[in-house]
């Protein structure tokens, strides 16, 4: 396919005071409202770009000793590129967006539609729902998950009240799909224990909640 535009940027200064209005301004040159939902949407996908980079450091760690975490490590640092590039189309109206310009697009959810059947298909069935957790980098992906889903869901929103690209919404709705199979993934290849949802361990029924003085 085409390549994108690469960025052509000069971060000389950092702060400009022009946003102490608590407006900020569109790739177009649009100013709006900080609480507006088009910036919460693109912050949001900067917000999950952190989280997956604190999962990104954990695989670092834990390539240093396991070389079959490098997959997953590339991954993820790939995926960084594609939300970056998601955040650069929504914070474009849809009038200016440029041919050239960074967005996600169906090759990028093919590529995850593909790592999420060939990821899944080592791991054994589920026969609970599992909670996150088991160690630090099940945690982290299902945190990943966790920001993913809201941030589709403040997308879906916004499609209501403007013009979204579709393929941002699919790509967000298989990306929290594969946090899943990636979080069930890693904690199989690191052989840690997959922790299940066990309704009876509830405090209401187990007696740890029961006054027993």
């Amino acid at each position: 396919m085409d390549s994108f535009n690469e960025p052509r940027l000069a971060l000389n200064r950092i702060y400009t005071r022009r946003g102490d209005d608590g407006t900020t301004a569109l790739v177009g040159g649009q100013r709006i409202r900080k609480d507006s939902l088009r910036i919460e949407c693109y912050g949001s996908v900067d917000e999950l770009n952190s989280v997956v980079g604190l999962a990104t450091v954990t695989l670092e760690e834990l390539a240093q000793k396991r070389s079959d975490m490098n997959r997953m490590l590339a991954i993820l640092r790939r995926v960084q590129h594609e939300l970056f590039n998601l955040g650069s189309i929504l914070a474009t109206l849809p009038e200016d967006v440029h041919p050239k310009q960074p967005r996600v697009t169906g090759g990028e959810i093919a590529q995850i539609e593909r790592e999420i059947d060939e990821m899944n298909e080592a791991l054994q069935p589920l026969r609970s729902f599992v909670l996150p957790g088991g160690c630090r980098i099940n945690a982290e992906l299902h945190l990943c998950r966790t920001v993913c889903r809201r941030v589709e869901r403040l997308l879906v929103r916004l499609s209501s009240e403007e013009q979204v690209p579709a393929e941002s919404i699919e790509y967000l709705n298989r990306l929290s799909d594969a946090f899943f199979v990636w979080s069930r993934w890693v904690t199989w290849k690191l052989r840690a224990p997959e922790v299940l949802w066990q309704p009876n361990q509830a405090a209401s029924v187990s007696g740890a909640g029961t006054d027993q003085s």
